[in-house]
C-alpha cells in the first residue's frame, strides 16, 4: 500500500486576475470554462459527449452529492462533471504526485504559476530551432535532477518552478506525452511545434477557480473509502491494459499496472458496489480490438454493465496505425 497524503491546506489569497494574454500582460482577461490543462495518455476529452448518456441518472437528479476521481490524469470527466451539476465535494487521486502538485499549486498559486509560464513562453518563442532545442532539453534535465530529493508535501517557490517545468514540458515535447523511465525521469524528446500554447492564462485561472473547495491526494486509489457513500459517483481510469504485448504508452508511473492489478481493482470496484453502494464508472481498454476471444474485462465485470464507446487514440509513433478503437464503460446502475 503506497502511503498517501490528502492535501487540503489553507489557501493563499490569490486575485486570480489576469496577467498574460498572448505576449503582453493584460489585467482583464476573462475567465474561460475549465479544461485539461495537460496532455495525458488515454485523455478523456473526446469521449465526453459519450460519457454525458453513461452517468448515473442519480446524479441527474441531484441524488448525488460527492465526486470521487482514483486515477485523475488530465482530469477531463471531473472537468465536465463540475460544470454541469451540483456537486457539494470533490476529491481528486493520482498516484503520480507531480500530477496533484500541478493541480495543487494551481488551486494555490495560480498567479505566481502564470508568471513563471509567461516568462518561459516568451523565451521559448523568441528563440530559434537550435536555441529551443537546448532550452527544451536544460529544462527536461532540471526537471529529472530536482526530483531526487523534492519535498511535495509543501508548497514553496520550488513547487511553482517545478509545475512551471512540467506544463512547458508537456507543451513542448513529442506529441504532448507524458512518460517516465524505469528510474522515474521524464525521457519524452522536443517537440516541433512552432508555437506552442504554454502559458494559456485563461484557462489557468478557470482551474484554479474549480479547485477552490476540491480535496487533492496523492497515494493509493483505496485511500479515499472513508469519504465514500451512497451518495457518491465514483469514476475510475485506471492505466489502460495494452490491447497488444507491444504497447508502451501505458505506463505513466513508475510502478506500471499490471493484469494483476486490474484484477485488484475489480475486486475494489465490487467493494464500492456492495458496501458503500456508490455509483460507479470505470474505464478501460477493450481487448476485442484485437483478439475478440480475450473476454479478460467481460469476466472481470461480468455482473456489470459494459458498453463501448468509440476513441480516436494517437498515442502510436506510426500515424498510419492511428485510428478509432473502442474502449470499454463499465458501470453498477
Amino acid at each position: 500500500m503506497i502511503q498517501s497524503e490528502i492535501f487540503n491546506i489553507p489557501k493563499e489569497k490569490s486575485s486570480l486576475v489576469g496577467v498574460v494574454s498572448g505576449s503582453s500582460r493584460n489585467a482583464d482577461c476573462p475567465v474561460a470554462s475549465p479544461r485539461p490543462f495537460l496532455k495525458w495518455v488515454g485523455g478523456k476529452t473526446q469521449l465526453l459527449e459519450q460519457f454525458a448518456q453513461l452517468y448515473p441518472q442519480q446524479l441527474k437528479e441531484r441524488k448525488i452529492d460527492k465526486y470521487f476521481e482514483l486515477f485523475l490524469g488530465a482530469g477531463a470527466v471531473f472537468f465536465d462533471v463540475i460544470q454541469k451539476y451540483p456537486i457539494d465535494k470533490v476529491f481528486l487521486n493520482d498516484i503520480n504526485q507531480d500530477l496533484i502538485l500541478s493541480y495543487r499549486v494551481i488551486q494555490n498559486n495560480a498567479d505566481n504559476l502564470i508568471e513563471s509560464l509567461f516568462d518561459l513562453q516568451q523565451n521559448y518563442h523568441q528563440s530559434d530551432k537550435e536555441r529551443r532545442q537546448q532550452i527544451f532539453y536544460q529544462i527536461r534535465q532540471n526537471y529529472n535532477q530536482q526530483r531526487i530529493n523534492f519535498d511535495y508535501s509543501q508548497i514553496s517557490s520550488e513547487s511553482i518552478k517545478r509545475v512551471a517545468w512540467l506544463i512547458f514540458l508537456n507543451k513542448t515535447c513529442f506529441n504532448g506525452l507524458y512518460r517516465t523511465n524505469q528510474k522515474g525521469d521524464f525521457n519524452v524528446p522536443c517537440g516541433r511545434y512552432k508555437n506552442p500554447n504554454i502559458c494559456n492564462q485563461s484557462n489557468i485561472l478557470a482551474v484554479s477557480k474549480v479547485l477552490q473547495q476540491v480535496t487533492l491526494q496523492s497515494g493509493d486509489y483505496s485511500s479515499l473509502d472513508k469519504f465514500i457513500d451512497n451518495r457518491s459517483f465514483v469514476y475510475i481510469d485506471p492505466p489502460y491494459r495494452p490491447i497488444k504485448k507491444t504497447s508502451s504508452f501505458t505506463t505513466y508511473a513508475k510502478s506500471g499496472f499490471s493484469d494483476r492489478n486490474q484484477i485488484e481493482l475489480s475486486k475494489y470496484y465490487q467493494h464500492l458496489s456492495k458496501n458503500y453502494h456508490a455509483k460507479v464508472m470505470l474505464s478501460n481498454s477493450n481487448p476485442h480490438n484485437t483478439d475478440i476471444e480475450d473476454d479478460f474485462f467481460h469476466n472481470l465485470y461480468q455482473e456489470y454493465k459494459i458498453t463501448e464507446v468509440y476513441a480516436h487514440r494517437m498515442v502510436n509513433s506510426d500515424a498510419s496505425k492511428r485510428g478509432k478503437i473502442t474502449e470499454l464503460v463499465i458501470t453498477n446502475y
